[in-house]
This record gives structure tokens, sequence and C-alpha cells, in this order.
């Protein structure tokens, strides 16, 4: 049954979203609703004009005989910016230090809203850098990392300190933990990560850096690259770091003293975000 231009319009964008960063061919959407390709090719233009207005993200049109449209999601300057102002004011919260200096964030970290918010804005940093999986260890960034990978389409992949049987065969590193001075271990299935993978690091928190370099020691033995490494919030740490500034990303930086807490921008930029009045930047 043909379908009629709105109907095709609401069912091409809940599919586009819903299958970010795949290239979905011309003659797909052609077939689904009875239509002509020139038609097609006229609603796919209305819905690139929306996505960039709107800051929903990119549709970028793929040439070629394996060519059609790909959805890149991303977020809107003005609208990361408001969510950043919003996160900065919740988690300036002294109540939220911890003993050792650590900050109390699982109540924003279980809502689905903003983790989303998060999602969004750490696979804008990280668009151009083609990722093919996310990894991260099994802790609190666990729904940071699926958050993100949900957004980019790519396979989400969980280090854990020990093997379990359903791992198959895996490979495991030792690694000092920057803030407990102490030697962890963390194992990954040989099947988690194909060689020659572009992976991106994504974990809650940042104080030493302990398991981020062990992350990226056992990407390493995959024969996989490291694309990047992203942090919702690092800490200002006096100790050197396992890794350097210029290797990772963090949305904020908190610093925890006897007087409190005090939460600034990370050392990210909104170049890489939407700007509908300016255009991309």
């Amino acid at each position: 049954m043909k379908a009629k231009r709105s109907a095709r319009l609401v069912d091409m964008t809940r599919y586009l979203m819903g299958n970010p960063n795949k290239v979905v061919p011309l003659t797909f959407f052609a077939n689904r609703y009875d239509s002509a390709k020139s038609s097609i090719s006229e609603d796919l233009t209305i819905l690139r004009k929306t996505f960039m207005y709107t800051g929903a993200g990119l549709l970028e049109t793929i040439p070629g005989a394996a060519g059609g449209s790909m959805f890149i999601p991303g977020i809107e300057k003005n609208e990361a910016r408001q969510f950043i102002d919003e996160m900065r004011s919740s988690l300036e919260d002294n109540s939220r230090v911890l003993p050792g200096g650590y900050v109390y964030m699982n109540d924003l970290l279980n809502r689905p809203s903003i983790l989303r918010q998060i999602g969004r804005i750490i696979a804008t940093l990280y668009r151009d850098k083609k990722i093919d999986a996310v990894l991260t260890v099994a802790t609190k960034g666990i729904p940071v990392a699926q958050s993100v990978a949900t957004l980019l389409n790519v396979p989400f992949v969980i280090a854990r300190h020990d093997s379990r049987i359903t791992d198959g065969s895996t490979i495991s590193v030792n690694y000092i933990s920057g803030s407990q001075k102490r030697i962890e271990k963390m194992v990954l299935s040989k099947r988690s990560l194909p060689a020659n993978s572009n992976v991106l690091i994504v974990d809650d928190f940042l104080r030493g850096g302990g398991s981020a370099a062990g992350l990226r020691s056992l990407i390493k033995e995959f024969d996989c690259e490291v694309a990047g490494i992203a942090f919702v919030a690092e800490r200002v740490y006096n100790g050197p770091k396992k890794i350097n500034k210029d290797e990772y990303t963090s949305l904020f930086k908190v610093d925890t003293n006897d007087k409190g807490i005090k939460v600034e921008l990370g050392n990210f930029n909104f170049k890489k975000f939407y700007d509908f009045t300016e255009g991309e930047k």
C-alpha cells in the first residue's frame, strides 16, 4: 500500500534514528513505502534539513552503488550547553563528597534521560573517529558506555576483573589501580574485539587513570587501536596520572577539599556540536 508523505516522514525518522550510523539504501525506503525514488529523495532532503535545524544530528548521503543515507546522531550546541550547566549545578553539592575525595553520581547516572544526553555529547565528540566498539570496565561506568555504544550503533564490550566459563578463551592484563595503588586484573574474551578495531574507552570517573591505562593495554593485546578515551567527570588530582591529558576527554572537572566541591567544565570544547544558526561547527 502506497504511504502518504506525512506517514513516510514519521516512519523514516523513526527508522533512521533507531538505526544510527547505518547506510540505508534508497531502494529500501522506495520498496518499504511503494514510492518512487524521486519522492524518497525529496523526503530525505526534508529530513536532512530538519535533523540539522533541530540539532538531532546529520543525515549524510553516501554515493555509489552501495550508497544511501546514514543518520549520525548529535546534539545542538545550545542544548548541550544547557544540559552541561544543569549537570554542573546538580554535581556542585557538598553532600556528594564521599570519603577519599570520590563524588556520588549514581542518582544522576541511573536516569535514562541523563544517560542519553551524555551519550549524545560523547558520540558527537567522537563522531569522526570511525568507532568500531565501545569498551569499559565492570564498574559504575557501564550505563554511560552502553548509552554511547547505542548511539554509535557499535558493539558494547565490558572488561571484567575475573573470567567466566561463558567467556571461552580470554586475554588478561595486570594494571596498577590509580586510586588504590594495588595490582588489579582485567579480562576480556578473545571473541570480543576483532583485530584492527578502533575502540573508544568510556568510563564515569577519572582519578589516577589506572583503569583507563589497563583498558588501553588490553586493547593493544587484541591488535586494536584506541580511538579515544572519554569520562563523564575527572577529579583534580595532584599525583601522576596513568594517561596524559591529551589522550582523553572529560565533560566535568571536579575539585573536592575540606570546603566542599567545585565543578568546572572538563577539557572538551563545543566546536564539534551543531549550531543551526551558523551551520555545523
